[in-house]
């Protein structure tokens, strides 16, 4: 048998022969010396990762949680030790609430120096533990392709969010030869074809379902599915908090966003469902108005919780039916059931967007500037393919109500 051939490498390149070989293309940065041995290995591959340099580590966090928001693939960032990481922690706990992949590497002290509280040395794993669904620091450079291909199945499996490793400045600089790791694979989870007789069985009894999509993992393809399965058993559809364009709010289906602010009418609509479908969402505070729309820990209505994690699954509300699967292969399964005959609630699901429409009509408030005129001059005028960026402060109602979104 062949020995395979192991060239020496620094622990910096060996990082960034990994990042190429899962197709990372851009990465976020505040430069720092802690990590001047990625940085070198990163110039040297500036023509198939471009490196985005921001003013500060909370900006270069939040565009890496974006991009993994947008792409589906994990967000890169580098930022130096102390505060640097102190201030990329805000990205990452949003990276955490909203299930986005992401990769968070920290410059950190070097291995003769640690657990001497050297300067800005933190404990990272003790510091990101609870933000994160994995923090490690890799000690040896012969083992840095383990460790970051690690990183990329773990952000991307089950529910997604965000990883985060150390990186002792000297380990970074350290030669050592090392097996490249290909790019990862990521087991998806299936829905069982008798979990969807199941759902399909629940569809048919109602006579008040409501569906709810949020989460992760939602692909153009499967927003596709997941209207097709709607518009085939004529389902009133709402999205959870910060997931409004999960499924297209022009759609005659769509009945508004259960989030902040969420009109009183639908508010009153999930508590009077008979069926609800949460496909993707944690069913978290937002989503549920404080855990008050849906009682726990046994809902009145009849729940389907569809989720990639199955950790997540009854862990607030017991449902009726818990699906332990990726959004992908649930809508696709999901629009492929025989359609259930559903003029019992054809009514329902009108007035529900009868609803909806009349939410969003612009409303007049006092003094001069009128934000929700403003919301929908955006709907007719911005191109269809726009991203909407606002904060989490209640000022945020006026894009969360008045926007429609794709």
């Amino acid at each position: 048998m062949t020995k395979p051939n192991l060239v020496p490498r620094t622990g910096g390149q060996h990082l960034v022969r990994t990042l190429v070989a899962n197709g990372v293309t851009h990465a976020f940065c505040v430069p720092g010396e802690s990590f001047l041995g990625a940085l070198d290995a990163l110039y040297d591959v500036k023509n198939q990762i471009r490196l985005v340099v921001c003013r500060q580590e909370g900006g270069a966090a939040n565009m890496a949680e974006a991009y993994g928001k947008l792409t589906g693939k994990p967000g890169i960032c580098f930022v130096t030790r102390g505060p640097g990481a102190t201030n990329a922690s805000v990205g990452v706990h949003t990276a955490f609430q909203d299930s986005t992949p992401m990769i968070l590497f920290i410059g950190q002290v070097g291995g003769g120096m640690r657990a001497r509280e050297a300067f800005q040395e933190i404990d990272f794993r003790r510091m990101y533990g609870q933000m994160a669904k994995w923090v490690a620091e890799i000690d040896d450079p012969a083992r840095v392709p383990e460790y970051v291909s690690r990183a990329f199945h773990v952000a991307q499996s089950g529910r997604p969010g965000p990883v985060v490793l150390a990186l002792p400045e000297d380990m970074l600089t350290e030669e050592a030869a090392a097996l490249d790791v290909g790019p990862a694979r990521i087991p998806m989870a299936y829905p069982d074809p008798a979990a969807m007789a199941q759902v399909r069985a629940l569809l048919q009894s109602a006579r008040r379902p409501l569906m709810i999509i949020g989460g992760g993992g939602w692909t153009a393809d499967a927003s596709r599915d997941i209207h097709a399965f709607a518009a085939a058993n004529n389902i009133p559809v709402g999205c959870a908090f910060r997931r409004q364009d999960s499924f297209d709010n022009r759609d005659d289906r769509y009945v508004g966003d259960i989030g902040v602010a969420i009109n009183p009418k639908l508010a009153e609509r999930v508590r009077e469902a008979d069926l609800i479908i949460a496909a993707g969402p944690r069913l978290g505070e937002m989503t549920t108005g404080g855990y008050t729309l849906i009682a726990s820990p046994v809902p009145t209505q009849k729940l389907i919780h569809v989720h990639p994690d199955p950790d997540e699954l009854n862990t607030v509300y017991k449902a009726e039916l818990a699906i332990v699967s990726g959004m992908a292969p649930f809508a696709a399964a999901a629009r492929i059931l025989a359609p259930v005959v559903h003029g019992a609630w054809d009514g329902w699901t009108q007035a529900a967007r009868a609803d909806y429409l009349d939410y969003v009509k612009p409303l007049s408030v006092p003094g001069a500037v009128q934000m929700a005129e403003i919301v929908a001059y955006l709907n007719k005028t911005l191109p269809k393919d726009s991203i909407i960026t606002n904060g989490a402060g209640n000022f945020a109602v006026w894009a969360h109500r008045f926007y429609q979104f794709g």
